[in-house]
């Protein structure tokens, strides 16, 4: 085979993605965006309502106030194990219930459409889709940890 400069410098310089299926990539992309979401979730709770504030929301809800916390400390510990893709199979299902959640209380009684007044469930319901899809897909590529299948 006559070395050209195409193959010598093809074959110098190995590819991020080499080996990396489509799948995987796509697992990869939807892992990271759900974790950076959570993380800006998690972030709104602490930085903008405050921890407290969030715990008064959600007793104005109707339900326990610590449990405000323990949303707080999923999002945030969720998002970072998604992102850094560390048993994302079962963290994506451990957060599912989260979202339900924000379906049941407090957008479920505005409706579908997240445009109407109160926010619907339209935005937390794909999320929730979403989140399985991920357990389905497993980590993708670049995960630290990856589950088993």
């Amino acid at each position: 085979m006559t070395m050209t400069y195409a193959t010598a410098s093809a074959s110098a310089r190995p590819s991020l993605v080499d080996g990396v299926t489509n799948a995987d990539l796509a697992a990869t992309i939807l892992r990271v965006s759900m974790g950076v979401l959570f993380l800006a979730h998690a972030g709104l709770k602490l930085f903008v309502f405050t921890p407290a504030g969030t715990a008064g929301y959600f007793a104005s809800l109707g339900l326990p106030g610590p449990l405000a916390y323990l949303v707080i400390a999923a999002e945030l510990l969720g998002g970072i194990a998604l992102i850094l893709g560390v048993y994302s199979r079962w963290v994506s299902l451990a957060l599912v219930p989260i979202l339900l959640g924000s379906i049941y209380v407090p957008h479920g009684a505005a409706g579908f459409f997240f445009s109407n007044e109160g926010g619907g469930w339209e935005f937390p319901a794909f999320w929730a889709v979403t989140l399985v899809v991920q357990a389905l897909l497993g980590d993708g590529a670049f995960a630290l940890k990856r589950s088993r299948a």
